[in-house]
């Protein structure tokens, strides 16, 4: 008997919710009613509790006593706080690849996020090109060694996901990130570190505004 597979279905479940939630089936601020998810998953009361709590964890879910969970709903002031700590980040992450002699591995990495962003952005793959441009911006962590650099980044992703999933099925067409990572690969070819910084920071200060408009909406709509 494999005693460790009733371990895995809060995970299974934790990754079901939450793909409901990055993809807007479950809006901001709407009630994770228990009862409810019992009958979606067809499971009991105990793994969907757990799964809620993982959530809970990478903060895309909100515990309120006496209430129950529910989608965490930003105000958008916690959005802006979350974007321009996205910005310094990643840009802490070009300086650090400074410090690193020979790049070619990482230009090389970055181009084939570049490629499968561009060929996300042309099927209209919203997952795709989600999935493709976190890792662009991962690969800097990871190629300087920065364990938990790279982890704070992924943090952050996850938390912020379902505001990128907004904007990119609502204005995939715009393609603006690929002159961003184009420019950023560019840069670190001719090691040009503040020119990249200040392209990762320009991104986010662009998009920014539309992210704060399309979150909006969302929650009106569920509202």
């Amino acid at each position: 008997m494999d005693v460790k597979a009733p371990a895995t279905i809060p995970y299974f479940l934790q990754e079901q919710i939450r793909e409901l939630i990055v993809d807007g089936t479950i809006r901001p601020g709407q009630p994770l009613r228990e009862q409810e998810l019992e009958q979606r998953f067809g499971t009991s009361r105990s793994p969907i509790r757990e799964a809620l709590r993982l959530l809970e964890l990478s903060g895309l879910v909100t515990h309120i006593q006496r209430k129950g969970f529910r989608v965490t709903l930003y105000t958008e002031t916690q959005i802006r706080h979350l974007y321009m700590l996205r910005a310094e980040l990643e840009a802490y992450c070009i300086r650090q690849v400074a410090e690193m002699h020979d790049l070619a591995p990482l230009l090389a990495e970055l181009g084939s996020y570049h490629e499968a962003i561009v060929a996300a952005l042309a099927k209209r793959d919203v997952r795709g090109f989600i999935a493709a441009s976190r890792e662009f911006y991962l690969a800097s962590a990871r190629f300087t060694g920065n364990t938990p650099l790279t982890s704070m980044l992924s943090k952050l992703y996850e938390q912020i996901e379902p505001l990128r999933y907004l904007l990119a099925r609502q204005s995939l067409e715009a393609k603006t990130i690929p002159n961003y990572t184009h420019g950023i690969i560019l840069a670190l070819g001719n090691r040009d570190f503040e020119r990249a910084a200040d392209l990762t920071r320009s991104y986010v200060m662009e998009v920014l505004p539309e992210i704060l408009r399309t979150y909006r909406e969302a929650s009106l709509q569920d509202a």
